[in-house]
């Protein structure tokens, strides 16, 4: 049987989404709009002369090889953080998923860092990882490493992919892998084990298929979790140095148009950034999504 909602007026569907279409064309349609406008315009520097340029600032982009070298680094930090966030969320996720004493204070745990915005996760690792002031940083360098992220371009990036991946664990975590874990049939399991399989091959072969679906969501969640909100992050802890070495397109788009005064090229930057996205998004529901089981 099929249920299907009946409205007394033809008008109150409308009024229910309206509130949620306002929202969406006021503060993604309209700011979108505005920047592709933007990207085709030319202003000085001192906002009194506007020309349309046409699509001179995209040429000047793809003209300037430290464009590019931000285009790769940003594809490496949202591979690192997406595979690094989801690898722990999943094995956190299954060490939870098991009936032990205090496991639902142990889940509740598990959320904490997601209510944490992402410029005071920049700040907690700072204080932990600072070359001088941080306790980890003082036990890295008790044992011989010579940890100092404010100069060496590699251990800042590795100290961005930590903390953003840290701060998008708790939410692989609790609210999907988990939820996925308790939505397999136990009889399903419980079938594996009477064949004979060991718990490691009933995870490979029964449960990671069975939590395609969710992985495959999460995937693209967390790649435009990397693409855009790490720019917190990133302005927190490093602020795109040492050298730029940790300066993304998100962060490049900010610092080009409100640090440089460069508007025009900040707003094709944006353009460029949203495009890409949503080419990587389409890829991956072409391909990804074929070896999904539902």
């Amino acid at each position: 049987m099929q249920k299907q909602a009946i409205f007394q007026s033809r008008l109150l569907p409308y009024a229910l989404v309206a509130p949620q279409l306002a929202i969406v064309l006021l503060f993604f349609y309209w700011p979108a709009l505005q920047a592709v406008i933007q990207s085709f315009l030319l202003q000085d520097a001192f906002g009194l002369s506007t020309s349309f340029v046409w699509f001179e600032n995209y040429l000047d982009l793809f003209r300037e090889p430290a464009y590019f070298e931000a285009i790769l680094r940003t594809f490496f930090f949202s591979f690192a953080i997406a595979v690094s966030s989801l690898s722990f969320a999943l094995l956190l996720a299954v060490m939870a998923d098991k009936p032990l004493r205090g496991s639902m204070l142990y889940r509740t745990l598990l959320i904490w860092p997601y209510a944490v915005a992402p410029p005071v996760v920049g700040v907690l690792w700072i204080f932990m990882l600072h070359p001088s002031l941080g306790i980890i940083a003082r036990y890295l360098r008790a044992i011989g490493v010579d940890w100092n992220p404010l100069l060496d371009g590699d251990q800042a990036a590795t100290l961005i992919i930590l903390a953003a991946a840290w701060k998008q664990i708790s939410y692989n975590t609790f609210l999907f892998f988990l939820a996925g874990l308790q939505s397999i049939p136990r009889s399903v399991l419980e079938a594996a084990a009477i064949d004979g399989a060991r718990p490691m091959r009933r995870f490979w072969t029964v449960t990671f298929p069975l939590l395609s679906p969710t992985i495959f969501f999460l995937l693209v969640v967390n790649i435009v979790y990397a693409f855009f909100d790490t720019f917190g992050i990133i302005d927190t802890m490093t602020r795109g140095g040492p050298g730029k070495s940790t300066e993304t397109l998100v962060y490049k788009v900010y610092s080009d148009g409100l640090l440089g005064g460069n508007l025009g090229s900040s707003a094709a930057q944006s353009v460029i950034l949203m495009v890409m996205v949503i080419v990587l998004t389409g890829i991956q529901f072409r391909f990804v999504e074929r070896k999904v089981t539902y």
